[in-house]
């Protein structure tokens, strides 16, 4: 950390005198000289701590109100303002009690404790804090699963661990028991309780340990460091470190048990596997099998580390110095005792530059039998290989013959020559023992026919022996080298061919999503399939989860196939994959198993998303419920509590008065369920409209009728827009909700509007409109109130929101959500629009009505509504639809 330094006492639990020592420390500076100053300490009522306060300088507190509660906090401005050497801040996991206002009125405040001790830092004040085990970040899942209690309030490690000094504060449980027995940590009220739960003596040496351990860490960190800054390479063995090497064979296993065993017999013992792959990548093992053995030594206790080095022993010796290891096991050499003599494997080179770490050779059923299953080696076909021993046998034949017709015109080193190049070509076509065939007939031939006495294989020039001796060496000699050639040239290119596939699997998994038609349609373009499908078997029945081409229903109509996992088989029609293409197939495989995990992810987190949305919906229902409910039903109880009161002498017109409050609360709470039963059924879908046509100026006026500030509502009907193809019950109800909420939110003085408009095609004639065929009615419910904000409309018709609210606003906040739904319903839409000048405009989209001339009659019947709305009783009269009208 920059600025000052950040002293830290670690405690394993509450009580074990952590902030005794802080104070302490404090009192040790101040008598040296330092000015230091007590910016936060809770005392809580010890008598001990207290006391070790009074000689220091205490910062008074700051006071601040949160949500209505005065509380105080540690006043950080005046302790940066008093800027001391050393400042003590207990509780560094605390959360400061600012909230949102605060926060954003106050830029310099920080939510969390260990942000002002940063603060302070950076100012260059030097620190002294504490904190308990409990509240690191990475421990507190585990605190939890110990004590059945979570912490709240957390510090992240790598603060903590940024500190200059981490002292452990220890106790034994033991004596923390008895320090609370004696009402040293708690009030008497609530020993018997924390000694039975949180302070059992399981808990606190299980809190102890955590600390302990997390500290060990911290001190390995810091010895890591002063190595690493003093360039360190010797092995300091302060714990037993085991590296065990694993190769992928079937070794490998036991040796990584063999090393879990080593390293428990010491305390604090640790081991790694580590597997080392060469720079060039031409040998090495599969990512399944690579896969395999991480999980294995998961399973055991270790580590697994993968590396790359461009020699096998040294990458793993660097690796073990890296680590810090004191052992370092190796598995006995499957290579024959010819071959180790001729070129030492990797035992014998770690063994000869391993310095001070011990090394282990453990030997196994596979020793000296030859390389393991983790090895590849290129291999020719068999129609290859016959290629080669033709070329071999004839092409020495042919060569020879020509060679022996032109006799004359060449000697003995270009006739050698023309065969070694046939044993180079032998090689390339057929491999070794091809190459090595034509090199012995390449031999018998020059000492058959181009050799004194020719006729004979006898040689008679010493000299001439020798020439074919070397001959036959050198030809053998160069036909391994060849064949050592094309054999890495074929490795090399199949590497970069797996690894272009790898790179295009690796783009595809970002950009596939959970699409399995599509990843199964790249991997057979890529192995040359005709088809391919993903199965899913679940007992005897198999379905198909996705196809691409021609397409197996079974793993027996295919010609390959690979498992995905023990349900899930991904089945190809095509030809067979030789083991090459298996080993790429198997990084496939596991594409296919992320595409799937990634879509169950996505469903769950849909599914988690609904349930919490569900969830909010129930709470705000619960919460809505409990307040508008209760108000109609407490002024219904008091007025009928009041007429029944037979003390009380009331006159007609405080009779009136009470039996209106009466209907009022009565009426208010028949729209509050009404409202509640409308959402129930639409989103249960049980909601079937009965569309026709219907008259806008009756259904305006229908809606309007039971308002009791109808007469702030002003009616305009465009001449061409009277009526709308609706279920008039629906229309009825959202209209009614729309010009509710509208007059809730128009100050008084002004009026509500309802227009309504054609809305046709661009160039004038009616036609397709985007919202569904033929043209469109817009019914508009515009008021002049306060509005709402931009990023507040996709708010607005969600249930129980209630944005933008008059202080006599009431209601379940439903009326805009069971709108919309209602709208829907009958093939429309409801949309907000700014009103010009201030205020909102509720626009109702619905399919226009039939010509004005063929609208029903003014004052017709109502028609009836759809089957489980509430209806509203039809007005007394009727309006004129040709004529504006106003309620």
């Amino acid at each position: 950390m920059a600025g000052g330094q950040l002293r830290v006492y670690l405690g394993a639990a509450p009580g074990v005198g952590k902030t005794f020592a802080m104070l302490d420390e404090g009192h040790r500076r101040l008598k040296r000289g330092t000015d230091v100053v007590v910016g936060f300490v809770e005392t809580h009522g010890r008598a001990r701590t207290v006391e070790a306060v009074q000689d220091l300088e205490l910062l008074p507190r700051q006071l601040i109100s949160y949500r209505g509660v005065e509380t105080t906090e540690m006043d950080l401005a005046a302790l940066l303002a008093r800027r001391p050497e050393v400042a003590l801040v207990d509780e560094l996991a605390h959360t400061n009690a600012y909230d949102e206002d605060y926060l954003a009125r106050h830029p310099e405040a920080n939510p969390k404790r260990w942000q002002d001790v940063q603060a302070l830092l950076d100012a260059g004040i030097d620190v002294i804090t504490t904190v308990n085990v409990q509240h690191l970040e990475s421990l507190n899942d585990v605190v939890e699963s110990i004590t059945g209690i979570r912490q709240t309030e957390t510090v992240p490690d790598a603060f903590v661990r940024a500190a200059t000094t981490v002292e452990l504060v220890d106790m034994s449980p033991q004596a923390l028991q008895r320090r609370m027995a004696h009402g040293n940590i708690y009030a008497a009220d609530k020993i018997d309780h924390a000694l039975t739960h949180y302070f059992r003596e399981g808990n606190l040496a299980a809190l102890r340990e955590l600390a302990l351990l997390w500290l060990a860490d911290r001190v390995d960190e810091g010895l890591d460091r002063y190595r690493v800054a003093h360039g360190i390479d010797a092995t300091w063995a302060t714990r037993e470190r085991v590296v065990v090497a694993v190769s992928g064979a079937e070794e490998s296993v036991a040796l990584m048990r063999r090393a879990a065993r080593i390293a428990s017999r010491t305390a604090g013992g640790e081991w790694q596997a580590v597997y080392v792959t060469r720079r060039d990548g031409l040998s090495g093992v599969t990512a399944v099998q690579l896969e395999k053995l991480r999980a294995k030594t998961v399973e055991l206790g270790g580590t697994f580390h993968a590396v790359v080095a461009a020699d096998v022993a040294e990458g793993l010796l660097d690796f073990a110095r890296g680590v810090n290891a004191t052992q370092v096991l190796l598995g006995a050499s499957r290579r024959s005792r010819v071959a180790t003599l001729l070129r030492p494997g990797v035992g014998e080179t770690v063994i000869a530059d391993s310095g001070d770490i011990d090394i282990h050779v453990v030997t196994h059923a596979y020793a000296r039998r030859g390389a393991g299953s983790g090895r590849r080696r290129a291999r020719v076909s068999r129609r290859r290989l016959l290629a080669g021993y033709l070329l071999a046998v004839l092409g020495t034949v042919a060569l020879a013959g020509g060679l022996a017709l032109t006799r004359d015109l060449h000697g003995l080193p270009t006739e050698s020559m023309l065969f070694m190049a046939l044993v180079v070509a032998t090689a390339l076509v057929g491999g070794l023992w091809p190459a090595v065939t034509a090199a012995v007939c390449g031999g018998l031939a020059l000492n058959y026919f181009f050799v004194d006495p020719t006729g004979t294989l006898s040689i008679a020039d010493p000299e001439n022996a020798f020439a074919v001796a070397v001959f036959l060496l050198t030809g053998v000699a160069v036909a391994t080298v060849v064949d050592r050639a094309a054999r890495q040239t074929a490795l090399a290119t199949r590497a970069r061919a797996e690894s272009n596939a790898l790179a295009v699997l690796s783009h595809t998994l970002l950009h596939t999503g959970d699409d399995q038609q599509s990843l199964l349609a790249r991997v057979c373009e890529l192995f040359v399939m005709s088809g391919g499908a993903v199965l899913r078997t679940t007992g005897d029945e198999t379905t198909v989860e996705a196809t691409y081409g021609d397409a197996p229903t079974s793993v027996a109509e295919g010609d390959a196939d690979i498992v995905v996992s023990p349900d899930v088989t991904v089945v190809f029609r095509g030809h067979p994959l030789d083991a090459a293409d298996r080993r790429l197939m198997s990084a496939y495989a596991t594409h296919f198993q992320i595409v799937r995990e990634r879509r169950e992810a996505l469903a769950e987190s849909r599914l988690a998303a609904e349930l919490a949305e569900a969830n909010r919906t129930r709470t705000a229902l619960l919460a809505a419920v409990s307040h508008d409910l209760r108000t109609p039903l407490a002024a219904i109880k008091a007025a009928v509590s009041s007429l029944r009161d037979g003390s009380v002498t009331w006159s007609p017109a405080d009779e009136a008065e009470l039996l209106a409050t009466i209907e009022n609360g009565a009426d208010r709470l028949e729209n509050l369920i009404g409202n509640l039963l409308d959402l129930s059924r639409l989103q249960m879908g049980t909601i079937n409209p009965l569309l026709g046509e219907v008259d806008l100026a009756s259904a305006v006026e229908w809606a309007l009728d039971p308002l009791t500030d109808a007469s702030q509502v002003r009616v305009r009907l465009g001449a061409d827009a009277r009526t709308a193809h609706a279920d008039p019950g629906l229309l009825d109800r959202v209209i009614a909700n729309l010009v509710e909420n509208a007059l809730r939110h128009t100050p008084a003085g002004t009026t509500v509007e309802v227009t309504s408009e054609l809305d046709l095609e661009p160039d004038g004639t009616e036609g397709p409109h985007p919202n569904g065929p033929g043209p469109r009615v817009l019914l508009r419910v515009v008021d002049h109130g306060p509005g709402i904000p931009a990023e507040s409309k996709a708010d607005l018709f969600a249930p129980f929101q209630r944005l933008g609210d008059v202080p006599n606003g009431d209601g379940l906040g439903l009326g805009l959500a069971v709108a919309r739904g209602l709208a829907e319903a009958m093939s429309g839409q409801i949309r907000a629009e700014d009103t010009p000048g201030g205020g909102l405009t509720m626009v109702i989209d619905l399919p226009a009505g039939a010509p004005v001339g063929t609208r029903p009659e003014p004052g017709a019947t109502r028609p009836e509504p759809v089957e489980g709305l509430e209806d509203v009783p039809p007005p007394p009269g009727t309006v004129d639809p040709a004529e504006a009208v106003t309620a």
